[in-house]
C-alpha cells in the first residue's frame, strides 16, 4: 500500500486554479520532494494532504484513506510543519512539546517528549522561554514537535529554514534516520542541494502542474546536468 496516492488533483480558489490536476505517489518509508518556484501549488498541495484544506477535484489517499471522506482518522497518524509555523511564546520549549504530546496520546507522554527534546538539541536552553529563541532554535523545536510522534506521514515545509549550515545538517540527518525508521516523508524545500541530499524522489510544479518526475540521478543524465538546480532551470523555463 502506498503511503500517499494523488490522483487527478485540482483545488481551486473561486475561479483561480492553484493546483491542476496532478497525481503523484510516495512508497512507504520514502522521502520524496516536491519542489518548484513559488506560487507553483506546493503549499497548497501539501496543506490539502495535511488534511487543512478541502479537495476540490479527484482524490487523495493518504495511509489508504480518503482526505474528503475521512480525515479525522488521517490526522491521529501524520505530522504537518508549515514554513511559518510558529510557537506559544510565553511556554518554554520542553512546556510546549509537552503541551502537544497531550493532543497525540492519553498515556504517558514522557519518551514522545524526550524524543522532541533530542532532536531539538537546544541543551540547557529547552528550559527558556520561546520567546527568547533564534529563529534556528525554534525551528529545532518545532522539527522535534514534528517528529517526537512517529508519525506514519511528517510532510514538512522547508525543514530547514532559518538554520545555518550546522544545524541544517543535522535536522537532515535526523530526517533520514527518521524515514529509515518507517515514517514517509513528504517534504517542500527551496535548497536544491537539501533536496537532492535528501529525496529518493522528486517531482517538479510549475503553474498548478507536475512537468516532471523521477529519481534526482536519473533526472540529472536525463538533463545532462551537474545538479538538480539545474534541471529545475531547464525544466521549468
Amino acid at each position: 500500500m502506498k503511503t500517499v496516492e494523488v490522483n487527478d488533483f485540482i483545488k481551486s480558489y473561486g475561479r483561480l486554479e492553484a493546483v491542476k490536476g496532478i497525481s503523484f505517489s510516495i512508497d512507504k518509508g520514502e522521502i520524496f520532494g516536491l519542489i518548484g518556484p513559488n506560487g507553483a501549488g506546493k503549499t497548497t498541495t501539501l496543506r490539502v494532504i495535511a488534511t487543512l484544506l478541502q479537495i476540490t477535484q479527484g482524490t487523495i489517499n493518504v495511509l489508504g484513506i480518503d482526505v474528503k471522506e475521512h480525515p479525522d482518522q488521517i490526522r491521529k497518524n501524520i505530522s504537518y510543519l508549515p514554513e511559518d509555523a510558529g510557537a506559544y511564546k510565553n511556554l518554554t520549549g520542553r512546556q510546549y512539546l509537552q503541551f502537544m504530546a497531550n493532543f497525540f496520546t492519553n498515556d504517558s507522554t514522557r519518551d514522545m517528549v524526550e524524543k522532541g527534546v533530542r532532536i531539538a538539541d537546544l541543551d540547557q536552553r529547552i528550559d527558556d522561554k520561546i520567546d527568547t529563541y533564534s529563529k534556528g532554535m525554534k525551528r529545532r523545536l518545532l522539527v522535534g514537535r514534528a517528529l517526537m510522534n512517529d508519525p506514519e506521514l511528517a510532510i514538512l515545509d522547508e525543514p530547514t529554514s532559518g538554520l545555518d549550515v550546522r544545524n541544517a545538517q543535522e535536522i537532515r540527518s535526523i530526517i533520514k534516520q527518521t524515514a529509515q525508521n518507517g515514517t514517509t516523508i513528504l517534504l517542500s524545500s527551496h535548497n536544491m542541494l537539501e533536496v537532492e541530499y535528501l529525496c529518493q524522489r522528486i517531482a517538479l510544479i510549475a503553474d498548478g502542474k507536475i512537468i516532471e518526475e523521477g529519481r534526482p540521478n536519473d533526472l540529472k543524465q536525463k538533463y545532462k546536468a551537474e545538479n538538480i538546480e539545474e534541471v529545475f532551470m531547464k525544466v521549468v523555463q
